[in-house]
C-alpha cells in the first residue's frame, strides 16, 4: 500500500496499514446494518398489508436478527420470498 507525500510515492508503515484495516473493520456492520435497513423498508409494503403472509413475516424478522446472528457481520442476508 502507498500514500503520496509531497509528490512522492511513499509505502504505508505497518501501523498505517493496521489503521486502515481497522477503520474498514469498524465501518463494517455499519454498512451491513444499513443494508439490512434498505431491505426492511423495501418490504414495508408487504408488512402494512392487512394480510401479511407467513413467508414475509419470517423474511422480515431474520432481517432483524441478523446483527445478533453468530459471525456478524460476516452475514448472509436471507432470501425475500417470492
Amino acid at each position: 500500500m502507498l500514500k503520496i507525500v509531497n509528490g512522492v510515492e511513499v509505502a504505508l508503515s505497518e501501523d498505517e496499514k493496521a489503521e486502515i484495516l481497522q477503520n474498514e473493520i469498524d465501518i463494517l456492520p455499519a454498512a451491513k446494518r444499513l443494508e439490512r435497513d434498505a431491505l426492511l423498508e423495501a418490504s414495508d409494503v408487504y408488512a402494512l398489508a392487512d394480510k401479511i403472509t407467513d413467508e414475509w413475516r419470517t423474511y422480515r424478522q431474520a432481517l432483524r436478527d441478523l446483527p445478533a446472528a453468530e459471525g456478524f457481520p460476516d452475514v448472509t442476508f436471507p432470501t425475500p420470498p417470492s
